[in-house]
C-alpha cells in the first residue's frame, strides 16, 4: 500500500479516535459540555482539512505530522500522574482503550507524514550530473 494512503487512514482512524475521546471525557466528567468544546470541534475540522485537502501538498503534510504529534500527546497527558482517573465504570475499558490506539495512531502518523516529506524532498531534488 502507498505510504500516501496509510497517511490518509491512518488520520482518519485518529479524527475518529480523537473525536470519541472527546466525547468520552465529556461524558466521563472531565471536561464540560459547553462553548470551550468548539475549540475541539476546530481542531479536528483542521485536521480533517489537512487530511482529505492538503496531503498533496508540503504545509499539509507539516500540519499533519503537528496534529499526530498532538495526537501521541493525548495519553501521555492523560497517563501522566494519577492516571487515566477512570475508575471501573462503564466507560473504563473504552476510555483507556481509546488513549492507547490514539498513541498508536498519532505515532504511526508521525512517521508516515515524516516519510512522505521526505520522500517529497527527495523527488524535488535534481540528479547529480
Amino acid at each position: 500500500m502507498k505510504s500516501s494512503v496509510m497517511l490518509i487512514v491512518t488520520s482518519g482512524i485518529s479524527i475518529l479516535l480523537l473525536s470519541c475521546h472527546i466525547a468520552e471525557d465529556i461524558v466521563l466528567g472531565f471536561s464540560g459540555g459547553g462553548l470551550s468544546n468548539l475549540f475541539g470541534i476546530a481542531i479536528l475540522a483542521v485536521y480533517l482539512c489537512a487530511t482529505l485537502l492538503w496531503s498533496d501538498r508540503r504545509w499539509g503534510l507539516v500540519l499533519l505530522l503537528l496534529l499526530s504529534l498532538l495526537t501521541l500527546v493525548v495519553p501521555v497527558i492523560h497517563m501522566t500522574g494519577a492516571g487515566v482517573g477512570v475508575n471501573r465504570s462503564a466507560g473504563a475499558f473504552f476510555f483507556a482503550w481509546t488513549l492507547y490506539a490514539l498513541g498508536v495512531s498519532g505515532s504511526f502518523g508521525a512517521i508516515l507524514s515524516v516519510r512522505e516529506l521526505l520522500a517529497r524532498r527527495r523527488r524535488q531534488t535534481p540528479a547529480a550530473p
